[in-house]
């Protein structure tokens, strides 16, 4: 397949094109920088990659014949929300994923042929946060939250793929665990013996690890049958106290030392609801689906990873 892919330096994106390439697929990166996408992914070691330049904001001559030939498009851009949200980030945490999602429709309409698949990301915080309620796909999506809006133009802004005939599958992202992201940020405070929980430790942890990820995108890449919106994370998801207590048995250090909200807060403002509140999400559909877990346990998941 040829695959056009956005956010393809970041966390996941990078895991997925090494995949991608070692398959034999060719992908197109698209970049807002050109130098920056050709340092992640030099041609040498990268042969079947594409490294091209586009401007997600803002429509322009970048759009015409951009996905001409591809097979598929993954959209994972979007600017980090584990950050302070002040007023002007949360714009642009806004404007990276709806608009930008609505600049490569756009591109999509001017190709010639079109792509057959159109895999946008989106997130479980769509659902919003709860510490007694499960949700599945079906679930519906909470009012009055900044990140469950985000969610929710997100998709909205990738719908109309459809009209060209294009096969649209979303997933919404738990918590994606590998070497860098979440993990990385929290193996510092454990391996100086200083790790605990975060929060509360009742937040429940809805996780997946990056290479089930993977995965996913690929199968939903490749997988005809597969349309709509899927749960991208593991069918197991844990506790905040329970996650800790694992990495830490993991790391072979304690977990004792909690790490109060207002720690989080004054580091994230905003941002630190992802972390000090959750929600229990299942993947119903995506295990319907047939898609097999790697790693269906956190703590198969955490030995592999540290």
């Amino acid at each position: 397949m040829k695959i056009a892919i956005t956010g393809a330096t970041g966390f996941v994106g990078s895991s997925l094109v090494e995949r991608l390439q070692r398959e034999g697929h060719s992908i197109v990166v698209l970049t807002r920088s050109v130098d920056h996408g050709r340092r992640v992914f030099p041609s040498v070691a990268f042969p079947n990659v594409e490294v091209v330049g586009y401007s997600p904001l803002a429509s322009g001559d970048w759009q015409t014949g951009l996905l001409s030939g591809c097979d598929g498009v993954v959209n994972l851009a979007g600017a980090p929300i584990s950050e302070r949200w002040s007023d002007e980030h949360k714009q642009a945490i806004m404007d990276s994923r709806k608009v930008g999602t609505e600049k490569l429709v756009e591109a999509l309409g001017k190709a010639d042929p079109k792509p057959t698949v159109w895999v946008n990301a989106s997130a479980i915080g769509y659902y919003g946060t709860s510490e007694t309620a499960a949700f599945d796909e079906t679930s519906a999506p909470i009012e009055n939250d900044f990140l469950s809006q985000v969610c929710q133009a997100w998709e909205a802004a990738a719908q109309p793929v459809t009209d060209y005939g294009t096969r649209l599958v979303i997933l919404r992202f738990g918590i994606v665990l590998g070497m860098g992201g979440a993990v990385a940020k929290m193996l510092t405070p454990f391996r100086m013996f200083a790790g605990g929980p975060i929060g509360s430790g009742r937040q429940w942890f809805s996780w997946i690890h990056r290479d089930d990820l993977v995965n996913l995108i690929i199968k939903a890449l490749q997988d005809p049958q597969m349309t709509g919106i899927y749960n991208a994370t593991a069918p197991n998801p844990v506790r905040m106290a329970e996650f800790c207590k694992t990495l830490g048995k993991v790391l072979n250090r304690p977990s004792w030392l909690p790490v109060p909200d207002f720690v989080l807060e004054a580091i994230l403002g905003d941002g630190a609801q992802v972390v000090l509140e959750g929600q229990q999400v299942l993947p119903k559909r995506t295990e319907g689906s047939g898609f097999t877990y790697q790693y269906a346990q956190v703590k198969d998941a955490l030995d592999e990873i540290v």
